[in-house]
């Protein structure tokens, strides 16, 4: 079966698709990807393309309610991927190739759709209450894209896929503290700082019985993302310790973890105020050759 019936050239084309909005959106992971053996590399992006489209889905709207219907329609798109029926969208033909040419569990890519969906109908003052909210969200994004990945590369093993759910969870927690700053330029949603980690951090206050995060002291605020950031460490640290049973082939999909390193260790640098520039500088705050360096030598070593 070619992708539902497209034409090769059409499958192509929509591969090439995925490469390039991977490319455009997701730079970091586009090199992690690049170190994937060829068997794998397509699968990949297509899966990682497939993220693309639902992380942005709000971001692009100019209207939240056409954010959540993208998001609804995604949901949709997925049921009739595995129903077999033709979608003309070249991210959901790419997808629908590598789902029947994989067999990819239908689970992990509905969980990762209703994730989005649900944090797109909280409303702006729905603030998550404990930080293992936003680990489960970073697990159902994050962790579900790579569980896929390694799917897709035909690796079956618990322990690979324990290291996934560790560099997911630190991976989707170091994102969220990454956009703290463009959230709360759109005054959405900067309630991606969970109501114990604020409480604590003094950046809590009450309005008429309702709950805000205000962020006029910058001290307060690095130290609550210091507490975020503290959690993303332990799962790259949980992740490694699990390195030497991760099976040879599953490694390079756990590249992730590497710019997960340094987007925390930008994140150290700068004291971690996220509104600091040098971290929208380069690759997570890296010039771009001594990142590609840094994954280079950590793909080679066959590590991550």
């Amino acid at each position: 079966m070619s992708g539902g019936g497209f034409t090769s050239s059409s499958l192509r084309a929509s591969f090439s698709y995925c490469v390039q909005q991977v490319r455009s959106y997701d730079y970091h992971h586009y090199l992690c990807l690049l170190e994937l053996p060829l068997n794998m590399r397509k699968a990949a992006f297509a899966i990682r393309a497939f993220n693309i489209e639902t992380a942005r889905a709000m971001d692009v709207a100019s209207d939240p309610k056409i954010g959540l219907m993208r998001l609804l329609w995604w949901q949709e798109a997925i049921d009739k991927i595995y129903a077999k029926k033709a979608i003309e969208h070249p991210t959901a033909q790419a997808l629908s190739s590598v789902i029947h040419e994989n067999k990819i569990t239908k689970g992990w890519l509905k969980r990762s759709v209703e994730a989005r969906i649900n944090d797109a109908r909280r409303e702006s003052n729905e603030i998550p209450e404990k930080i293992k909210e936003l680990e489960q969200y970073a697990e159902d994004t994050a962790s579900t894209i790579l569980y896929t990945t390694l799917q897709a590369g035909g690796i079956r093993s618990t322990i690979a896929d324990h290291a996934a759910s560790h560099v997911g969870k630190a991976s989707g927690l170091l994102l969220l503290i990454k956009s703290l700053p463009y959230h709360a330029s759109r005054n959405r949603h900067f309630s991606y700082i969970p109501t114990e980690v604020a409480a604590k951090h003094g950046l809590l206050s009450k309005q008429g019985g309702q709950i805000e995060l205000h962020l006029d002291s910058r001290e307060n605020l690095c130290s609550a993302v210091f507490d975020m950031a503290s959690i993303a460490n332990v799962h790259l640290q949980k992740a490694r310790e699990l390195a030497g049973k991760v099976p040879a082939e599953a490694r390079p999909v756990l590249l992730p973890a590497v710019p997960a390193q340094v987007l925390l260790d930008s994140l150290s640098q700068a004291h971690f105020d996220v509104f600091d520039p040098r971290l929208s500088r380069g690759v997570l705050g890296l010039p771009p050759l001594w990142f590609q360096v840094k994954l280079k030598w950590h793909s080679w070593r066959g590590k991550y």
